[in-house]
């Protein structure tokens, strides 16, 4: 068993029945949809999921998982999501896998957050792993070049060579390359402040519960609030 499929198993355990669950994206994630879908036929477990992607929401479907939209819930109990990087203050980039708006949007209206990562993942600050912006096609340009201006290091997410990526809301992404974020807070605030940025990576202090994939087994550390 590798360290993304035993954290994603652990995760899973967190579930209970009646549970409202928001479903992350990407490949740790992938373990715990699946080792639910697995709980939902083998143990009778009685769960809504709310997807954070197309990818997630048609994985968890072909499972057998019931599932919802954002807009179909009054609330969502737990979330459970990977991250790229998560610092020793719990702030956290998202992204890599272009799924942040509504990984984002599902975070925040949940009761509980849990994200789920290989050891690798752990940092003492963010950046080295590069800063997911998502952004509205028109004027996207301009935006490139305020970052470049402000020495940010854009670069665009490509799909292919000549073809940009885009997200299932249709916008694009701009990856900073900042090797550090001193002040994710300040960066978060900056961003939100920006015309034409949708959303960002920075997800900080949103998580609750972190649960991270080691050798000797899963570790479980608390973000006390």
């Amino acid at each position: 068993m590798n360290l993304k499929e035993m954290v994603g198993i652990k995760a899973a355990s967190y579930v209970k029945d009646g549970m409202t669950v928001g479903l992350g994206t990407g490949s740790t994630a992938y373990y715990m949809i699946e080792e639910l879908g697995r709980r939902v036929k083998e143990e009778n477990l009685d769960i809504v999921g709310v997807p954070t992607s197309f990818a997630s929401k048609e994985q968890a479907e072909a499972l057998g998982i019931i599932i919802k939209d954002i807009d179909a819930v009054t609330h969502i109990d737990l979330t459970i999501d990977g991250a790229d990087e998560i610092s020793q203050t719990f702030h956290g980039i998202k992204g890599g896998g272009a799924a942040l708006l509504f990984e984002k949007i599902v975070a925040t209206y949940s009761k509980e957050v849990i994200w789920i990562v290989d050891d690798s993942k752990m940092v003492e600050k963010l950046g080295k792993f590069p800063l997911p912006v998502e952004v509205v096609p028109y004027g996207q340009e301009q935006l490139f070049r305020l970052f470049q201006e402000k020495g940010y290091n854009p670069t665009f997410r490509m799909e292919t060579e000549d073809q940009l990526r885009k997200t299932d809301s249709g916008h694009s992404i701009i990856d900073l390359n900042l090797d550090v974020i001193e002040d994710p807070i300040a960066l978060a605030l900056e961003l939100d402040q920006t015309v034409g940025v949708v959303e960002h990576g920075l997800f900080n202090n949103m998580v609750n519960t972190v649960i991270i994939g080691e050798a000797h087994g899963p570790k479980v550390i608390e973000n006390i609030r």
